[in-house]
């Protein structure tokens, strides 16, 4: 383990949520936005390949997303920190749903899921140079039937359409599950036992 004598890392990720979830185990962090970096979109193709298993996409979207952003801090050179990135996708039969396109996607996303189980991956990378370490959160979550009324209603009320699946856990979807298997918060986006994890291997102290 190298001791990182800033105790911070870098998270690269625009979601709200993996910040809250940060904040609540203490760790200190700065943000990095790839495409504000560079004043351009990363080129990243988040299409699964053909085939593709889903745990076999969010290892390979993570590990890519870890080395897209130590391009940015040598570009940058900003200070060497150790970089978090993740990704979260629905599974269900097999098929991955990721963040719906529009409203009308995310509708038959959630149409599929009503009264139904599916599984909920996220994968954490922690990038320190050029090693990457991965840790895969698996999590059970099931619906109650929802009518295409509460759907509507849902879809009208709430911002999903960057929610993989179509729903976000801490939000009014919360009223449709019935059953959890799994980690909470790797369901909202950022598993904290893992995390923790990989961040005390890459010399974050988590209790100073």
């Amino acid at each position: 383990m190298t001791m990182n004598p800033d105790n911070q890392i870098y998270l690269a990720s625009r979601s709200p949520r993996r910040r809250e979830l940060l904040r609540q185990i203490g760790v200190k962090f700065n943000l990095l936005l790839m495409r504000e970096t560079l004043g351009r979109p990363v080129d990243i193709d988040e299409q699964p390949l053909d085939g593709e298993a889903p745990a076999d996409y969010v290892y390979r979207i993570v590990q890519f997303k870890a080395q897209e952003g130590w391009k940015r801090l040598s570009q940058r050179r900003f200070s060497v920190l150790p970089i978090l990135v993740a990704d979260t996708i629905v599974t269900l039969d097999g098929s991955i749903l990721g963040k719906p396109r529009d409203l009308a996607h995310a509708e038959s996303m959630l149409s599929a899921l009503s009264g139904r189980s599916h599984e909920v991956l996220t994968a954490i990378g922690v990038g320190v140079r050029d090693r990457v370490q991965v840790r895969l959160s698996r999590s059970t979550v099931r619906f109650r039937e929802i009518s295409p009324h509460e759907i509507h209603k849902y879809l009208a009320a709430q911002n999903i359409l960057d929610k993989a699946g179509g729903y976000a856990i801490q939000g009014m979807a919360a009223i449709f599950i019935t059953e959890i298997n799994g980690s909470y918060s790797g369901i909202m986006g950022l598993p904290l036992y893992e995390t923790a994890q990989l961040l005390e291997e890459s010399g974050i102290v988590l209790f100073p």
